[in-house]
């Protein structure tokens, strides 16, 4: 009996062995199929850089190179249209891309987008430059504020003047004159501007001269002559006509030198994360003076009202938050310095009401800094006149919800101390002429009157001087007070 219930045994576990190692092999070759399909779907990544260069865009571009490099792609296509950004954006992703392992094609489309400004460094940074017919690049002349830093760009009808003026009648290359720095600090910024991109142009075979110009002369080129005077490698209409047309270039990514195999790729976009968003967000100079006000605002209402933590926790967070935009976004020294003259004198009418002159005064003065603050013309740098006009009205009614408040307090009745006794009523305990003693609120007081009185008559009380309080009749007090 036993020795077939272990024959049993001995069998049952030859057959679950047999199904677990037929398991195994119909996972592995699972594996082995997935693993070779996605060999076989080699990846070209697209990463978007639309509208500003600004730290938001940096970090989704510094962030996208990195999960190329982590997918093994192929290529990383940076397809752009901006009209310029900061200079510590622009130099962010430039780095990201001169230490990629990845190759990065820069691809300014579609038709009518630019490079301006930073773009041109960063097309001249990439591995591949490409342009979409009708788009152009160039006018990549810093441009000093009163903050830290030199921003790029500028105002988008002026540039296009100064293009047009500038073309030669045979083609959209730049020929205008040099621009002369106003200043050393202007001097200095261009120069180091010049030395950066011709750096950028050795590094990647391209044409230096024409580099120097963009900087100094502020010059532009459309695609076509771009292509023509070696600023670029090639034009191409779509990312498939480019993929087509960089197979088989050969380019140095990082320390080696790579031919690129850019056939039958597949073309993958990668979108912003959620921290780029946010980023994005909080660095708009319109929703950081937003912060910044509401911060403010939240510890005026705190310091008015201790322990209701609410407007506090709110306005700390704010603050914090609209401080930290301020400090990776260009801003005005002088702009800066109204907002916090704005905001010392609308807490000073909160602490020391002067009936709305500080309050008002402050509400000029934060706006005025508000209107300087980003003192640069380049689109999404800007501060819009609708969030400004409410920056306005919000301190008004802050303010004059401070001069309610004062007001009010002046004209309360008080509740505290002995003087919370005048207007009060009481009877006449007893009397002598014009001086005797009075009831009021449970207790004997002195009581002088300017007529006599009777005990038990009702009286009210007009003043208290030391321990002596002036009554008279209320009949009397209350005919004084019609009149």
């Amino acid at each position: 009996m036993d020795v077939r219930r272990q024959g049993v045994n001995l069998a049952s576990i030859r057959c679950w062995a047999r199904i677990f190692v037929l398991m195994v092999m119909v996972l592995a070759g699972a594996l082995g199929l997935v693993t070779s399909h996605a060999s076989e779907n080699r990846l070209a990544v697209v990463l978007k850089l639309e509208g500003a260069v600004s730290p938001a865009t940096a970090d989704y571009i510094t962030r996208g190179l990195r999960q190329a490099e982590e997918r093994q792609a192929e290529l990383a296509v940076l397809q752009m249209d901006t009209p310029g950004g900061l200079d510590t954006s622009m130099r962010e992703i430039t780095r990201a891309i001169l230490a990629s392992p990845v190759p990065v094609a820069s691809f300014v489309a579609p038709s009518g987008a630019r490079a301006a400004s930073a773009g041109t460094y960063i097309l001249y940074a990439s591995h591949i430059a490409a342009m979409a017919p009708g788009t152009n690049l160039g006018a990549a002349t810093p441009v000093a504020i009163g903050g830290d830093g030199f921003p790029f760009g500028g105002d988008e009808e002026a540039d296009q003047e100064r293009q047009d003026e500038s073309r030669d009648p045979e083609g959209d290359e730049s020929a205008g004159e040099r621009q002369s720095p106003r200043n050393a600090g202007e001097a200095k910024a261009i120069n180091d501007a010049v030395a950066y991109i011709r750096g950028l142009a050795e590094l990647r075979d391209r044409n230096a001269d024409w580099a120097e110009k963009a900087v100094r002369e502020a010059a532009s080129l459309s695609s076509t002559a771009a292509a023509r005077e070696n600023v670029i490698d090639f034009t191409a209409a779509t990312v498939d006509e480019l993929l087509a047309k960089a197979n088989g270039r050969t380019v140095r990514a990082g320390q080696t030198t790579v031919t690129l195999d850019t056939s039958d790729l597949l073309v993958e976009e990668v979108e912003p994360d959620w921290r780029a968003r946010l980023l994005a967000v909080i660095t708009n100079p319109n929703v950081a003076l937003i912060f910044m006000v509401i911060g403010i605002y939240g510890l005026i209402f705190e310091f008015l009202n201790p322990g209701a933590m609410v407007p506090g926790t709110i306005g700390g967070i704010s603050l914090l938050t609209g401080l930290y935009a301020l400090a990776v976004l260009p801003v005005s020294y002088a702009g800066a310095g109204l907002i916090m003259l704005g905001v010392g004198l609308i807490v000073a009418e909160a602490f020391a009401p002067s009936f709305g002159i500080l309050g008002i005064g402050g509400t000029v003065a934060l706006v005025l800094g508000a209107t300087i603050l980003f003192d640069t013309d380049i689109p999404g740098l800007q501060l819009s006149w609708p969030v400004i006009g409410g920056v306005a009205v919000g301190s008004l009614a802050l303010t004059l919800l401070i001069v309610r408040l004062a007001w009010t307090s002046q004209r309360r009745k008080v509740v505290t101390g002995a003087q919370r006794l005048v207007g009060a009523t009481g009877t006449v305990g007893d009397w002598n002429g014009t001086v005797g003693h009075v009831f009021v609120e449970g207790e004997r007081w002195n009581a002088v009157s300017s007529r006599p009185l009777v005990p038990g008559q009702e009286v009210r009380v007009t003043a208290l001087n030391g321990l002596t309080l002036e009554v008279e009749t209320r009949d009397l007090h209350d005919a004084q007070r019609l009149r």
